[in-house]
C-alpha cells in the first residue's frame, strides 16, 4: 500500500468539473484530476429517485493532503452535499507516485 489516494466527487457541468479540477491542481492539493464528460447518475435524494447527467472526477492525491483536498471541494463545491469517496492506491508505477508525491504539497 502507499499513501498515495485517488479521490472521487461527481459535479453538474463540464465547466464546473474544469474549474474545480484547476483550482484543486492550482493549490497544489491534486496532481492531476480527470475528468469523465457527462455519465449518467441515478440516486435518491430526498425521497425521490432521480436520473442526472454529472461529470465524474478522478483526483490523484496523497494521504497527506486529503483532508485539506476533502476542506477544498466542501468550499468550492456546488452541491449540499457533495461527493467525496477517498480510494488508497495499493501500487503503482514508481515513477508516477513520486510524480503525485512532488506535485502535492500540504498546506502549512
Amino acid at each position: 500500500m502507499t499513501d498515495k489516494r485517488i479521490v472521487l466527487t461527481t459535479i453538474s457541468s463540464k465547466s464546473e468539473a474544469e474549474d474545480l479540477a484547476w483550482e484543486l491542481v492550482e493549490r497544489k492539493l491534486a496532481a492531476c484530476v480527470n475528468i469523465i464528460e457527462m455519465q449518467g447518475s441515478i440516486y435518491r435524494w430526498k425521497g425521490e429517485i432521480k436520473s442526472e447527467k454529472e461529470c465524474l472526477l478522478l483526483i490523484k492525491t496523497t494521504a497527506a493532503a486529503s483532508e485539506h483536498l476533502v476542506a477544498a471541494i466542501r468550499d468550492l463545491h456546488p452541491y449540499d452535499v457533495p461527493e467525496y469517496i477517498e480510494i488508497p492506491i495499493e501500487r503503482g508505477s514508481s515513477k508516477y507516485l513520486d510524480w503525485i508525491a512532488e506535485s502535492v504539497e500540504v498546506p502549512g
